[in-house]
């Protein structure tokens, strides 16, 4: 449903925000898609994967509002979401490569 509505909003007159929603969103579905297939066949949830997704879930809200249009509360409260999610990624990584030589 989620692509034939985003093949609608292709045709003229084009609205830009629309198709960068539309096109960020099924990025979304997929990712949670992959997350769904991952705990399916190995019976856990995969934190890269989950920590990918919401990075993804909130620049589209960003992307979608207009980083001008937002409060700027909202703005930093984004940007430290975001910080914090990108620790996670780099902590995530690292702890894999100590694992990785014990």
């Amino acid at each position: 449903l989620q692509l034939r509505a985003m093949f609608i909003s292709l045709l003229p007159p084009l609205d830009l925000k629309v198709v960068t929603a539309d096109i960020l969103f099924v990025l979304i579905l997929v990712e949670l898609f992959r997350l769904l297939i991952i705990y399916l066949q190995e019976q856990r949830v995969s934190i890269g994967v989950a920590i990918e997704v919401a990075i993804v879930s909130v620049l589209r809200e960003v992307i979608v509002r207009g980083v001008l249009e937002i409060p700027w509360p909202q703005t930093l409260s984004a940007c430290a979401f975001l910080l914090v999610m990108g620790i996670l990624l780099i902590i995530r990584v690292w702890s894999r490569s100590i694992g990785e030589k014990t």
